[in-house]
């Protein structure tokens, strides 16, 4: 079991940036990648990037793709979304996730189903 705590996320307006925090502990060895999803009010959770653990290898929503950049930090057991050019889409609740499974394709990388551990969220808040 990897437990992980989200931060970072609050108010901002519109071309604004914030970063995310995502910090993990327990079964970090585990891991094989982490990610990043949002859901908005009335939405399904939506993939927005994930890092391979190993070799940082990454791999980004088209929607996020120029603006977003996810990083890590292995003696933090840290991820980071870095979040530039936010717009009133973004908002939403941002949720970090663990994967143990070592499948990385355009079909499991954006697969909820495909993570086995998630944080609590944090709420990002873009104003126009």
């Amino acid at each position: 079991q990897v437990h992980m705590v989200e931060s970072g996320g609050g108010l901002v307006q519109d071309g604004g940036s914030l970063r995310l925090s995502c910090a993990a502990s327990g079964r970090t060895f585990s891991r094989y990648a982490m990610g990043w999803f949002r859901q908005a009010p009335g939405k399904e959770r939506e993939f927005v990037a994930s890092i391979k653990w190993t070799d940082s290898t990454t791999y980004y929503a088209d929607s996020v793709k120029g603006r977003f950049t996810i990083s890590r930090d292995n003696a933090k057991n840290t991820v980071y979304l870095q979040m530039n050019s936010l717009k009133s889409e973004d908002t939403a609740v941002y949720y970090c996730a663990a994967r143990h499974g070592s499948s990385w394709s355009r079909y499991t990388i954006p697969n909820p189903d495909e993570y086995d551990n998630w944080g609590q969220g944090t709420q990002v808040t873009v104003s126009s």
